[in-house]
């Protein structure tokens, strides 16, 4: 990532959360969120474009990158409601949401309950459903010991209890993915904000039918084909990620024809 103009954290709604900002004070703002597992920094390809004409800001989701978990259980809502909690922090007003993967479910849900603080949502690759993926991850049972080997032989070993952490940590998100998000067609239809739902042509994980389901459902959206990529479209195709993007920006709002970036839109549904 470039230098920030701004970077720290913010502590809310019982975590601390990192953030930074990036082009502060030119044009209108864009938030960009992340996919799980991940930070901020995935965004290293597009902030430095996006910033020469708009405030970026960039953040770690709870329990991700530099920002701490708190006591409370992980949901798309809880880290939805953080997200409008740091905007508040921060003094930001309406913005354009950026969202990958779990970052587009948490626009989707910041789109549902609270849409007077988005201009537009970008949503590349969210599912609705757990059926969205083309495969539901299995939920493991938390091991007997999450700090410890049974015979306390590990207690002094610094790799050991990284390792124990990352496995938990990575427990927490396969049972986030395998139960959550559960938006209805209802959910969906309550969206005014202009939306995009963006899907590559060859996601492995998200099923296309599902894509093309979620625009349908959200009135006005339109639908994205991103043509030779994948899940991470944002680090395969940094190029054409930013076209849509800046493309999207640029259209009038009211136009609500579904378009593509380089397929026919009937692709996204095979």
């Amino acid at each position: 990532m470039p230098p920030a103009d701004e970077s720290g954290f913010a502590d809310i709604r019982g975590i601390s959360m990192f953030y930074s900002l990036y082009g502060k004070g030119r044009g209108s703002p864009i938030l960009m969120i992340h996919g799980g597992l991940a930070s901020g920094d995935v965004w290293s390809f597009e902030v430095p474009t996006l910033a020469k004409t708009h405030e970026v800001i960039v953040a770690d989701s709870r329990g991700q990158g530099r920002s701490t978990h708190g006591l409370a259980g992980l949901t798309y809502h809880r880290m939805a409601e953080d997200y409008v909690a740091l905007l508040a922090r921060l003094g930001v007003g309406k913005v354009t949401l950026v969202g990958w993967s779990d970052g587009a479910i948490i626009g989707l849900d910041i789109a549902i309950h609270h849409p007077k603080l988005l201009a537009r949502l970008f949503a590349q690759a969210p599912n609705v459903t757990p059926d969205g993926l083309t495969s539901i991850p299995e939920i493991d049972p938390p091991p007997l010991s999450d700090s410890l080997s049974l015979d306390g032989s590990d207690m002094s070993d610094p790799e050991a209890r990284a390792k124990r952490k990352q496995r938990a940590r990575e427990r927490v998100f396969r049972r986030l993915w395998a139960t959550e998000p559960n938006y209805s067609d209802a959910d969906l239809a309550r969206i005014r904000v202009p939306t995009e739902i963006v899907i590559g042509d060859h996601d492995p994980v998200i099923r296309p039918e599902h894509a093309a389901h979620i625009a349908e459902a959200i009135p006005g959206a339109k639908l994205v084909v991103l043509k030779g990529v994948g899940h991470p479209a944002h680090s395969q195709d940094p190029k054409q990620y930013l076209r849509a993007i800046e493309a999207f920006m640029a259209a009038p709002s009211a136009d609500a024809e579904t378009e593509t970036a380089g397929l026919p839109a009937q692709g996204a549904a095979r």
